[in-house]
């Protein structure tokens, strides 16, 4: 005698398709590609011959063929007709939240030289919380400010990093520190 089994909703179970998914496709292709990148740059890491076995390269070797295996599986999966559930395949993405993450990242790489880590980290913070919904922008200011600070000064009190000193991290540094950064 058997025990029932425990059916699951239609909804949940990915039925198969047959034929190439595309966008997993696309996934595939940019994790070998990544892998063979991970490899070409570990073979030009200088070795010196004090190391017998271990040395360098060797945990960027794994890295770089557990990103291999991990492509090839995808790409078989893309082949056999992809992983998502029905229900994934015919949402459409919400264009409009990926414009202000978008435009929050554009934002940052363009001001992080000018205006400091901290600016451009609050400008970041608001984008990415604006396209997640959030409308509070002077509370999604504080908060990013709160997170930029705290990652400026553990890099550069603990670490000895500098990530971009701005007009806030100078300010803060001669009030706290009696000095600013280099």
């Amino acid at each position: 005698m058997t025990a029932p089994q425990a059916s699951q909703p239609e909804s949940l179970v990915a039925s198969p398709r047959s034929g190439l998914a595309v966008g997993e496709f696309c996934i595939a292709l940019g994790a070998l590609a990544l892998a063979a990148v991970i490899l070409w740059q570990t073979f030009e890491i200088p070795v010196s011959p004090l190391y017998a076995k271990v040395g360098p390269t060797v945990m960027p070797l794994f890295t770089a063929f557990g990103m291999g295996l991990l492509g090839a599986l995808l790409m078989v999966s893309a082949l056999r007709g992809g992983w998502q559930t029905e229900e994934e395949r015919e949402a459409t993405p919400d264009t409009v939240a990926l414009f202000w993450v978008a435009t929050g990242l554009i934002l940052n790489v363009l001001l992080i030289s000018q205006t400091g880590f901290a600016l451009a980290s609050i400008v970041l913070f608001v984008c990415t919380a604006r396209g997640f919904g959030s409308r509070a922008i002077v509370r999604d200011a504080l908060i990013g400010l709160a997170f930029a600070l705290i990652a400026y000064f553990g890099f550069a009190k603990t670490l000895g990093i500098n990530i971009g000193a701005g007009i806030i991290e100078n300010l803060l540094e001669r009030v706290f520190f009696g000095s600013t950064p280099n």
